[in-house]
């Protein structure tokens, strides 16, 4: 998400405040709102199975008894599937239309999830759960995208992207308390098959309420860019993972530094061809690159305190798993509820305004972190989760809006991946 092809038509990036002053554009019909259900479902399982195992893998440990080093992999196989093809498979849903891509990316993320939860052996999980970050890299853009085919007037977008990405948020947030009360009463397998009633009801469902939608082009599809991307993201991913298991290596610092060479040449391609995966130009608006950061900030403080603060209640004050996790909820509810809430926010106060109110009530809550120590802080962790989340909405909201909102529909998917 290349300003030297004409034949692209690129938006210009607009503040979310921004609202005409009258709806030109045609309200969203109950069709268009069937069609947000629709995605909802693979964007909260997608984040689910992101973070679901952090419950289950002692009994999954004890069922298949995997090594260390393939206990790490079933964990982490999933994101880094996810996260290498996320910009591949945007660009590919916005070149052959994103509900066909959706239709495919919800079969294949079925057959990986029915898949791992039959593995005999920790090998086949591990395989299958790669398959389902595919599809799970091929879902999330595309979902996201599609909105801006559902959705035409520009505040009921807003509204569905919030809601699209409160619902995302929670997925990861309760992820471990569905996995806990899944063991209660099935085997480990559980976890996986619930995705698959899902999974039949977008297949069947999506012909239905999802539109054909607009298309970038039929331009050839750079085959050089793909690799790049996704060599160069799985390179750098495994080496911040590597270097937060073993600490510092020469093989991770190795990886790292060659992700990042990968990287750079990927950027600098995207530069030179006509139909490039990213759209570079789209950072000289300081609105969007500010929103761009702001969401990566986020996510490295959201994911360190949401770790940190789980090992703090288990391995610290010595509480279950499952409380543990139960503590966590006060502060997605809050983080679910303003992400809804933020398009009526920046409304009012402006997408600058509330880009600041956000860094400000983030910094504010986690500094309420400071208060905990090892004899009691439950309070304290939970008033640093509530009023943190406060500002991870505003943040996982406007970033998702922005970005989606700075390119033409036919291109959703392109910038949707990036956010």
């Amino acid at each position: 998400m290349n300003t030297s092809s004409p034949s692209i038509p690129v938006a210009p990036a607009r503040r979310p405040s921004e609202r005409p002053a009258q709806h030109l554009s045609p309200r969203a019909d109950r069709r268009s709102w069937f069609g947000l259900l629709l995605v909802l479902g693979p964007a909260l399982l997608i984040s689910m199975d992101g973070s679901i195992l952090y419950l289950v893998m002692p009994t999954l440990t004890n069922a298949l008894a995997p090594t260390a080093g393939q206990a790490l992999w079933i964990l982490d196989s999933y994101g880094f599937a996810v996260g290498a093809l996320l910009i591949t498979f945007g660009n590919l849903g916005d070149r052959y239309g994103r509900r066909k891509l959706i239709m495919l990316g919800a079969i294949v993320f079925g057959i990986g999830s029915a898949g791992a939860a039959f593995s005999p052996t920790p090998e086949w999980l591990i395989g299958f759960r790669v398959l389902m970050g595919i599809g799970g890299a091929t879902l999330l853009p595309s979902g996201l995208g599609v909105l801006s085919e559902l959705f035409l007037d520009l505040r009921q977008r807003s509204t569905a992207i919030g809601i699209y990405a409160a619902t995302f948020a929670a997925g990861f947030a309760i992820g471990p308390v569905i996995g806990g009360v899944l063991l209660s009463f099935f085997d480990w397998g559980s976890v996986f098959l619930i995705n698959v009633p899902v999974v039949v009801l977008v297949v069947v469902f999506a012909p239905i309420v999802l539109r054909r939608g607009a298309r970038a082009g039929s331009g050839r599809v750079d085959l050089a860019s793909i690799a790049l991307s996704a060599a160069g993201l799985l390179a750098v991913v495994y080496a911040v993972k590597s270097l937060a298991t073993e600490g510092p290596t020469w093989v991770g610092g190795g990886v790292g530094i060659a992700g990042a060479a990968i990287l750079m040449l990927f950027l600098r391609r995207q530069a030179r061809i006509p139909l490039p995966l990213v759209d570079l130009s789209l950072f000289k608006s300081r609105l969007f690159a500010i929103a761009i950061a702001t969401g990566l900030l986020t996510l490295f403080a959201w994911s360190a305190s949401a770790y940190l603060g789980g090992m703090y209640l288990q391995s610290v004050l010595g509480l279950p798993v499952l409380t543990a996790a139960l503590l966590a909820l006060p502060g997605a509810v809050v983080l679910t509820v303003t992400c809804i809430l933020t398009p009526r926010l920046t409304e009012r106060i402006g997408a600058r305004a509330a880009l600041v109110l956000c860094h400000f009530t983030m910094a504010a809550g986690l500094a309420l972190l400071l208060a905990t120590i090892t004899a009691h802080g439950i309070g304290w962790f939970v008033a640093a989760t509530v009023v943190a989340s406060f500002g991870f909405g505003i943040s996982f909201a406007l970033v998702a809006d922005t970005a989606v909102s700075a390119l033409s529909p036919d291109r959703a998917g392109s910038a949707g991946a990036i956010a």
